[in-house]
């Protein structure tokens, strides 16, 4: 019989079902005002701050300048357009130092994503460049520099970011040794594990790994400290790490503490 005192179990299952029902409109949304979560599923603004801390906590979400978003896990990818209109000026910088590190290479691998993408957009446009990418936005228009030379990897098309994947992408990328990779990731971990949602990615990824000379991870900062579910490799495997200054001093130690050198933006 109720009393009238509050169920406990009741409570919690609420504070669940809400969270839940949160994370779905963040996934569907792609990021929304804190200020209007309160009035939005009828709670105290303490309760929601519960909530965000709880979630950011289980790195679920992404907390910034008074916004949140979804954070991409096993089974969540955010889009391209999303990608394309958030941290623009974060990514900016980082595609800039990125390429900055060209140096004197000859062939360049670019990886799948919207980073990699923004890398090739600032490599210098009269340099003789190869490049080979596995990304069919990033093929279409860097073909159109009259001095590069551009090798789209075949294979299954991804639609969320129209990436090639699958055995025939793995068996080209084999058979080449680019003097440079600029790699993505959808989620590194405090341990220093690269990590993305797809394990067709994680291969193609682990392939370009394997086979370049030097690999340069580039990144904002909210792709750190949370696992995606797929591992490709480690920090430790990396020569270079480049995101922004937005990543805390005391995460881009423990990273380069593995090994490669941490540029933050």
């Amino acid at each position: 019989m109720n009393n009238g005192t509050p169920d406990p179990l009741s409570a919690r299952s609420d504070t669940r079902a809400r969270r839940e029902a949160l994370i779905r409109e963040l996934r569907e949304r792609g990021e929304m005002d804190v200020a209007e979560l309160p009035g939005r599923f009828g709670v105290s603004v303490e309760t929601i701050r519960r909530d965000l801390r709880h979630l950011e906590s289980s790195g679920r979400i992404i907390r910034s300048y008074g916004r949140v978003a979804a954070a991409e896990s096993a089974t969540y990818e955010t889009s391209r357009d999303f990608r394309s209109s958030h941290n623009v000026d974060e990514k900016d910088r980082i595609a800039r130092a990125a390429a900055a590190c060209l140096g004197h290479a000859e062939t360049v691998f670019l990886d799948e994503g919207n980073q990699p993408l923004l890398v090739g957009r600032a490599l210098p446009v009269d340099h003789p460049l190869t490049v080979v990418t596995s990304s069919l936005p990033t093929a279409i228009e860097l073909a159109e520099r009259p001095r590069y030379t551009v090798i789209a990897v075949g294979g299954r098309i991804r639609p969320k970011t129209l990436g090639a994947v699958d055995h025939w992408a793995t068996t080209m990328l084999e058979r080449m040794e680019p003097d440079l990779a600029f790699i993505g990731a959808n989620g590194i971990t405090d341990d220093g594990w690269l990590t993305t949602p797809d394990p067709a990615v994680a291969a193609v990824k682990e392939t370009a790994l394997a086979v370049a000379r030097s690999v340069v991870l580039v990144g904002n900062h909210t792709k750190f400290g949370h696992s995606t579910f797929v591992r490709f490799g480690h920090a430790r495997s990396l020569d270079r790490i480049i995101t922004g200054r937005e990543l805390r001093s005391a995460t881009a130690r423990r990273l380069g503490s593995f090994g490669p050198q941490v540029d933050r933006v």
